[in-house]
């Protein structure tokens, strides 16, 4: 099967480690250049989330998000079973284009919010009407969280969606330090949150595309 080629471990660990949190059979894309590696997963609301690391990689492989953590844990080299067929996502376009920068403790402060307000209407109702979690959260989810607006060009709303994400996986860093700011960038019509330890990306939903199973997208 290969090397998997990672050699920034203790960049891919944690990485994998939320991944494997929310599924350990999620499916991990390793896409490798000029001695790095992408790591790309998508998670279950629907958005990509990307962290590059040191090592040349495999070129361009799929594996689980499990598989991989157990491997890198114990010191191995071995790339896990290829599951290529299970990748069915295109990937954002070249030609990133950052729009806006913004503070990471008010990103951070936005995903408390949110959970939040999921507590407390899952738990107490809405206007004395009980509502169910999934339904809550999926309105939560797509709220939109902030509206950017360039000097040149229409304005960027970031979706709930997005925030969550770059949370949740932990690009953010710690609320304790003051880290360098996130940034809202565009790809054609996808829309991005990069964060200090990683990015998030969300393309519209009348653009989703679910590739044929057997091949990779060209993205």
């Amino acid at each position: 099967m290969g090397d998997h080629g990672i050699r920034g471990v203790r960049d891919a660990g944690p990485f994998l480690a939320r991944l494997a949190r929310l599924d350990r059979s999620l499916p991990v894309r390793l896409r490798s250049g000029r001695g790095r590696t992408a790591l790309w997963a998508r998670l279950p609301w629907g958005v990509l989330v990307t962290r590059e690391v040191e090592g040349p990689g495999p070129g361009d492989a799929t594996v689980s998000a499990g598989d991989l953590l157990a491997v890198l844990s114990a010191g191995g080299e071995e790339l896990p079973g290829r599951r290529d067929a299970e990748w069915r996502w295109p990937l954002p376009p070249a030609g990133v284009r950052a729009v806006e920068s913004v503070a990471t403790a008010e990103l951070g402060r936005l995903a408390a919010a949110a959970a939040g307000t999921l507590r407390e209407v899952t738990s107490g109702g809405l206007g004395g009407r009980a509502v169910g979690q999934r339904a809550v959260r999926d309105a939560l989810l797509d709220h939109v969280a902030m509206v950017v607006t360039p000097p040149h060009g229409d304005p960027v709303a970031v979706p709930q969606r997005l925030v969550q994400a770059v949370s949740r996986m932990g690009f953010l860093g710690s609320a304790d330090v003051d880290g360098p700011a996130a940034r809202v960038c565009v790809a054609g019509r996808w829309v991005g949150l990069s964060a200090p330890y990683g990015v998030a990306w969300l393309q519209p939903v009348q653009e989703l595309t679910v590739m044929p199973i057997g091949v990779h997208p060209k993205g």
